[in-house]
């Protein structure tokens, strides 16, 4: 072979490594582009041991010879590594009150009443083309539909359905609100229509025989408060006139208009009700920490929570601007 063959030889083996040299580069660099609108450097998942360098590291190993130009082949890539580097979701168990947390969307709280779903959600439109607050779903049982159109939010003046609805906040300490509708007509039953002057009588005999009752499933402890509250009900009603008079007393005998627009503005408890939790628990009530007051509240129309685009908030709004009435 002549000198000039092998001088050309030469020269082309050194032009294909330049060669080679300018695509690795080019290609390095389209990675770096790609990778940072997916991938922003100097960002780290925190929830992983992998790092950017890391995602090279991995792109680097995963790939077969050499990285092409082509943009779809390097998406895949890109995507392939960026699975190895998401979190892998960990299974827990789920408690009967997260449902819809339950509920049907994610990160749910419960709250007095009932399942909440995440904050900045608007009201939401049934089928039945009526817009309700945003914890009624197409998903909530129609009990608690009801409930939510006909009572809760209704100025509420009788002695006996007032303590009918303390004792059923009581229970949400155990139980949501559609799993307590689902057995008010045997809580009624069991507690004499919740009239106070049956209750309080009720001795031993009768409370257990509530508390073994398997449809009601009510702890024995329950039971008692209930009675215990009957009897406190009682004491107030014979010195203040009645208890509703007492109640409505606490809040100047006019309802609280909160004008909510998404849920996470509807509070769990209040100042007031946590005077109120006080005042109550000084005359011998059990169960009535503020947060059970507060829902006793919004469930007695003492205070209005109904998110203002609900089709129910002008109509309760309504009700609680009319004068004070003792029944």
């Amino acid at each position: 072979m002549s000198k000039e063959n092998m001088r050309r030889n030469i020269m082309e083996k050194k032009n294909n490594i330049r060669d080679k040299d300018q695509k690795l580069s080019s290609t390095q660099n389209l990675l770096s582009k790609h990778l940072k609108k997916v991938y922003p450097v100097g960002i780290q998942k925190t929830s992983s041991l992998l790092s950017l360098s890391s995602l090279s590291l991995t792109l680097s190993h995963n790939s077969s010879g050499s990285f092409t130009d082509s943009s779809s082949t390097l998406e895949q890539t890109i995507s392939s590594a960026l699975q190895l580097i998401a979190p892998t979701p960990t299974s827990s168990s789920s408690s009967p009150s997260s449902t819809p947390a339950r509920r049907e969307t994610p990160a749910a709280r419960t709250s007095a009443h009932g399942s909440v779903p995440p904050p900045g959600l608007e009201p939401s439109i049934c089928e039945d083309g009526l817009r309700r607050c945003n914890w009624i779903t197409k998903n909530s049982d129609k009990l608690y539909v009801q409930f939510h159109d006909e009572c809760w939010g209704v100025p509420v003046y009788d002695d006996n359905q007032l303590f009918e609805l303390l004792s059923l906040c009581g229970m949400l300490m155990d139980y949501n609100w559609t799993e307590i509708l689902k057995r008010k007509n045997l809580f009624r039953e069991a507690f004499a229509g919740f009239e106070p002057n049956i209750v309080a009588k009720m001795g031993e005999n009768e409370i257990m025989e509530i508390a073994s009752n398997k449809d009601i499933m009510l702890a024995e402890s329950r039971v008692r408060s209930i009675v215990e509250n009957a009897k406190c009900i009682l004491k107030i009603a014979k010195a203040h006139g009645s208890f509703s008079g007492y109640m409505w007393g606490s809040v100047n005998y006019k309802p609280t208009i909160n004008r909510c627009r998404h849920s996470r503005n509807v509070p769990l408890r209040t100042p007031k009700a946590e005077a109120i939790s006080k005042d109550l628990l000084k005359h011998g009530f059990r169960l009535v920490g503020p947060v059970i007051v507060y829902s006793f509240m919004q469930a007695a129309g003492m205070s209005i929570d109904h998110l203002v685009d609900c089709f129910r908030f002008s109509e309760c709004v309504n009700l609680a601007e009319r004068p004070w009435r003792h029944v």
